[in-house]
């Protein structure tokens, strides 16, 4: 089929001035449908990778890669399982948390809570938190303050800052003659920290390990241990290895588990956003398709000549199967290149549209991201880009064949 002879006239129609004007106007239109299409594509992938990789930064500032505790909730030999843990060579760093529900009250403001117990001087090795501090620092968490740090949103509804007291009353009763009484505990607004992430900003509250430990009565044990890996990737598997390796007395979870259905949806979304993008290059490709047909009819005497002088069918076929790959191969060349310049410059061009706007594409008081993320992965590119040629050589298919049955007498006989 592609014969020299061939390739040389397909090319040679595609860059010949035909006498049909309405048909290199379409080859055009099909060739710049295909690079739109792609362009589109690339943008918007590199767009969703963005947001989906800032989401989990954001997530993962707050939740440890791995976490390793015990089925009944007080993990009691937590420091003689740290020493076996962080020798693991995916292991960068190890800490000990206390974790439990609370509510926390100010004046008529009451929020439920969930409380973490963090030692200050490990913590930056497990989690990035103390980056995310608008007021205050977890440095001033010390063991008997009774000091606290809320997320921003909380310390919003309940109108504190830092210096203020509120009331933590723990799910723990005490029997007293009096009766059954809630536990509770005053404790003094020390800094205020913001994620971006409403769960966190909302619903977490941070103090010193040993004022945790004291609220819920665990003495010296924790609730588990937190694990920061080299790679978080590895999550799944070094989970699965500590569970092995400690012969399942313990119960190990990695951040992918405990988010697997928000990461599901992402890449679900991710999905149906591509297949429905393409379809913006499928209809690049029907255009093809009509270009070809068109082109056929047009040039039926030219292929009745050929025929006449020797050239086979297969290789009449050739000629339309050339020329509509390299409209495509056009397109999707101009696709990458306007793809990838505007995944790589979104971040610069979105502040230009909104100064000309003069106003916020996503606004920060209403979106917990601002900024409108982009990252481009080549493997996303080149995926694209295949498929835009595939549907580019698949629509040259059906009009090659049209043109590879043109019979030379009828094609001739008015001519």
């Amino acid at each position: 089929m592609f014969h020299p002879l061939s390739v040389y006239i397909g090319l040679r129609y595609t860059r010949a001035k035909r006498r049909n004007h309405f048909i290199s106007f379409i080859s055009l239109v099909s060739m710049l449908g295909v690079a739109l299409g792609i362009t589109v594509l690339i943008t918007v992938l590199s767009v969703m990778n963005g947001f989906q990789q800032e989401v989990r930064a954001r997530i993962l500032g707050m939740v440890a890669h791995v976490t390793v505790s015990d089925f009944g909730g007080r993990l009691n030999d937590w420091r003689a399982l740290r020493k076996r843990i962080e020798p693991l060579p995916e292991v960068v760093g190890a800490a000990p948390f206390v974790e439990g529900q609370a509510m926390v009250v100010r004046g008529d403001g009451v929020s439920g809570v969930l409380v973490r117990g963090i030692d200050p001087a490990e913590e930056p090795r497990v989690s990035d938190v103390g980056e995310h501090m608008i007021a205050g620092s977890l440095e001033d968490l010390t063991p008997g303050g009774y000091r606290i740090v809320l997320g921003a949103e909380l310390a919003r509804m309940l109108g504190v800052i830092p210096g203020d007291r509120v009331i933590l009353v723990a799910p723990e009763a005490t029997v007293t003659p009096a009766g059954i009484l809630p536990k509770l505990r005053r404790f003094t607004v020390s800094g205020i920290f913001e994620v971006g992430m409403g769960d966190y900003d909302r619903g977490v509250a941070l103090m010193h390990l040993d004022d945790a430990r004291r609220l819920f009565r665990l003495g010296d044990a924790v609730t588990g241990l937190r694990l920061k890996l080299a790679d978080l990737f590895q999550a799944p598997w070094v989970a699965h290895e500590l569970t092995r390796a400690l012969g399942g007395r313990y119960w190990v979870q990695d951040w992918t588990r405990q988010y697997a259905n928000y990461f599901r949806a992402v890449r679900m979304e991710k999905t149906m956003m591509f297949i429905i993008l393409a379809l913006i290059i499928g209809v690049a490709a029907f255009n093809i398709v009509s270009t070809l047909v068109m082109l056929v009819t047009d040039k039926q005497a030219d292929i009745a000549i050929l025929r006449t002088l020797g050239l086979t069918p297969a290789r009449v076929m050739g000629i339309f199967v050339v020329q509509g790959s390299t409209i495509g191969l056009l397109g999707t060349a101009l696709g990458i290149v306007g793809g990838v310049v505007l995944a790589l410059n979104v971040e610069r061009i979105v502040p230009f549209i909104e100064r000309m706007m003069g106003r916020k594409l996503l606004p920060p008081d209403v979106y917990y991201i601002s900024e409108l993320p982009s990252q481009l992965q080549w493997s996303d590119v080149w995926q694209v880009a295949g498929l835009a040629f595939a549907l580019a050589v698949g629509a040259t298919l059906y009009p090659a064949w049209r043109a590879a049955r043109v019979q030379p007498a009828e094609a001739l006989r008015y001519e």
